[in-house]
């Protein structure tokens, strides 16, 4: 490639920062150094790869820019610094040993799916034929298995295999694809499966797959350790085993995700875009909710329209579905219901050995549990909903600066974030932190964030609910705390994620969150900042009669809209919630919200889903959260006209007193709940959008930032990003972190750093 005219040689020192360990880096780097004539070396540090580039002018030139061209597909590139240096003798290129040169970090590798080349010698190469664990540079475990930096096999649950001579010398071997692939092993050197059941115990892989195969056709139940923890899995055409599974799990009615045999097979049950097709096959290889075309057995989705799908992405996955000749399978998290995955080997044989047919476990240990991630595609758009397995530990990238910084995050949906230089790095999901299971795993692994990515923290923020656990949590740790309004951080984090730098309306709706006034918020219309933010509209308050029974218990707050609207003669309504109600227990009820006796004041818009829900008959007892939104969407009537009413008052409370008259009389009138779902779902499209006109014409600010969980909701959120962009509005949403309230730590460190 040099040219005669210019070959007097230069040196860089490149620093590369990003997602460049663990994703076949520096075996590309190094072939492709050999093949444009450089000279020189690479070699990992905690926070960069380091690499010295000497050649022909055009050759360094042709190489920098290849870097980033051509990189692994795992890998990401957020820059490269270059820094003139002096030209040494040098012979070759050369891979130099990991170093540890302060307490920077760089990008640590999430979980990658087996690749293709893995699957060939699984069927093909001598030492690898039907092993189980296959990986190389380009795919395996990651975070789940690493303990500390640089990411060497040392610093993973790896260390206790030692390699074979064969894998040891891919190991050391620059130009094989397994170069420092730290988890390399092979049947003769690495970790293995066992299948243990009540009376007998398999290592021998083939005696496994038969045994399962036998088993799940006849309806068996087995508990498989996966790349982030155990699941329970079944086959999904089979209702009994389903029955059996709910069971098990405690789960009554909250769907199951679905593993199908590829891709072919899934798009008979579920409808595939073509960005929904990109994100099963992505190297991530997360649940991505589905609108559902064929029915499994019925107990999989229970009548809400879509499924949870997602495609093989261990090798063990693939070797089971060649054998099983099934469809599907359901591939459910292995715990029990609202407890966190489980991940020890004994664990899960004490916990599952009786009530299953089979534990399978390998003997490689998961350090840092992860369970699947989730996401669904609205408007050609991924959107996370469980952010995990294959997207942690992944940073974003803030523009500011972060050091010291820690984000407790909400309760309900844990996460927390923690800032290093100009990044944020997310946790992964942990659940409802009021359980005290899911709240240690939180714990534990803020201490292993501390310490993989040495951080010390400085200043905690946490959110304005006084009674979070993860409040007390940040209040032990003898730092600075600050305090941030729950929507404030709801908005917050999609300013982050965009990098947005003027002021935005932000509409935030989600069930719960602790207002300035001590009130509940959750239709909250903002006027925002990085830095603050001014309330200028919300849905009008009602109280909810027991407080946090409410939320279990929709009738209540359905019970508080009527009450407000009609007075207890709602009580005489002539529709069938009203015949089913208690009325003594009602009066009682109503006259405790009047005293103020545990009913806190609300303008929650997840507590409006959840009356409406109730009061149409669609769902009045939710057995898991969201439940009764999520069928309130699923029975909206697509081809339905028309819109209910409400008010816009000056002092920008929004009345709802007209929309209930309206459903009241739908009711009465026999109108379909399909219909009623569609209308009140057109009606809160239409309240968003003419309160985002109100405000420009106020203001004149033109971009919106959309987050909260009821934005979970897919016609909701399609609907108005679709509208407001026809009118010019610019609209902004998460997609880097959920929109619910595993996206608060975001927004909260967020507002932090820019105070700071």
């Amino acid at each position: 490639m040099h040219t005669t005219d210019n070959n007097k040689e230069v040196s860089y020192l490149l620093t590369i920062k990003g997602l460049v360990q663990g994703v076949g880096f520096r075996p590309f780097v190094y072939k492709l150094a050999n093949k444009l004539n450089i000279k020189g070396w690479i070699k990992n540090t905690n926070y960069a790869v380091i690499v010295h580039a000497q050649g022909i002018p055009d050759d360094v030139e042709s190489f920098i820019k290849l870097l980033s061209e051509q990189n692994p597909p795992a890998s990401i590139i957020d820059e490269i610094l270059k820094e003139k240096t002096q030209l040494k003798k040098l012979q070759g290129f050369n891979i130099g040993s990991s170093e540890v040169v302060s307490d920077d970090i760089t990008v640590i590798s999430p979980d990658i799916s087996v690749c293709d080349e893995c699957l060939d010698d699984m069927h093909n190469q001598p030492r690898r034929i039907f092993y189980p664990l296959v990986n190389c540079c380009n795919c395996g475990p990651r975070f789940t298995i690493i303990k500390g930096l640089p990411y060497d096999r040392e610093q993973t649950t790896m260390q206790q295999f030692e390699m074979c001579n064969s894998c040891r010398e891919e190991y050391y071997n620059p130009l094989d694809r397994r170069f420092h692939a730290q988890p390399v092993s092979c049947n003769d050197c690495g970790p293995s499966y066992t299948l243990n059941t009540r009376t007998v115990s398999y290592t021998d892989i083939h005696k496994i797959l038969d045994y399962l195969k036998k088993k799940l056709h006849k309806g068996g139940i087995f508990a498989f350790k996966g790349t982030g923890g155990f699941h329970l899995a079944c086959d999904a055409m089979n209702e009994e085993a389903l029955v059996r599974m709910r069971l098990l799990k405690k789960r009554d009615t909250k769907p199951f995700a679905v593993m199908f045999r590829d891709l072919n097979i899934l798009k008979k049950y579920a409808f595939v875009s073509a960005k929904e097709e990109e994100e099963l096959l992505s190297f991530r290889k997360p649940i991505v909710i589905l609108k559902e075309h064929k029915h499994l057995a019925p107990s999989v989705t229970l009548k809400l329209g879509t499924i949870g799908a997602m495609l093989p992405y261990m090798p063990f996955h693939y070797l089971l579905f060649d054998q099983l000749g099934l469809d599907a399978l359901v591939m459910t998290s292995g715990n029990i219901s609202d407890e966190p995955i489980i991940i020890d080997n004994s664990h899960a044989i004490n916990i599952f050995l009786n009530s299953t047919d089979g534990v399978l476990t390998y003997n490689r240990d998961i350090y840092n549990r992860t369970d699947d991630s989730v996401i669904m595609v609205v408007n050609s758009k991924s959107r996370i909903i469980r952010r995990s397995r294959g997207y942690v530990p992944s940073e974003i990238n803030l523009q500011i600066k972060t050091d010291g910084i820690f984000a407790a995050g909400a309760e309900l949906t844990g996460t927390f974030c923690i800032g290093k230089d100009n990044h944020v790095i997310p946790s992964q999901y942990f659940g409802d932190l009021q359980n005290a299971e899911n709240f240690n795993f939180y714990v534990e692994s803020f201490g292993r964030y501390k310490e993989l990515f040495r951080f010390k923290p400085s200043h905690a923020v946490v959110d304005m609910h006084p009674d979070y656990v993860t409040t007390r949590f940040a209040n032990e740790l003898g730092i600075r705390v600050e305090s941030i309004q729950h929507h404030h951080a709801h908005i917050a984090s999609v300013i982050a994620e965009h990098h947005i730098e003027e002021p935005v309306i932000g509409v935030a709706f989600d069930g719960t969150g602790y207002g300035t006034d001590g009130n509940i918020w959750g239709s909250e219309f903002l006027v925002c900042s990085g830095i603050k933010f001014e309330r200028f509209a919300h849905f009008k308050y009602i109280s909810l009669p027991g407080g946090d029974k409410a939320v279990l218990e929709p009738w209540r707050t359905a019970v508080s809209y009527l009450n407000n609207v009609f007075g207890y003669d709602f009580l005489n309504l002539n529709i069938p919630f009203i015949k089913n109600l208690d009325k003594s227990k009602i009066r009682l009820l109503l006259e405790a919200a009047n005293k103020g006796i545990n009913s806190p004041l609300s303008c929650s818009a997840g507590r409006l889903f959840d009356a409406v829900a109730a009061v149409t008959g669609i769902c009045s007892q939710p057995t898991f959260h969201a439940e009764a939104p999520m069928r309130l969407e699923a029975a909206i009537n697509y081809q339905a006209d028309g819109h209910y009413s409400f008010i816009f008052d000056n002092d920008g409370i929004i009345d709802f007193s007209q929309l209930w008259e309206e459903i009241i009389r739908d009711l009465i009138n026999k109108v379909s709940k399909n219909d009623i779902s569609s209308k009140f779902h057109k009606t809160i499209v239409e309240v968003i959008v003419s309160t985002c006109f109100k405000i420009r014409e106020s203001t004149g600010i033109n971009s919106v930032a959309i987050s909260g969980g009821t934005f979970q909701n897919r016609y909701l959120l399609e609907k108005c990003e679709n509208i407001l962009g026809q009118n010019l509005f610019k609209v902004f949403t998460n997609n880097k972190v959920p929109s619910n309230d595993g996206g608060i730590a975001l927004g909260q460190l967020f507002i932090a750093a820019k105070k700071r």
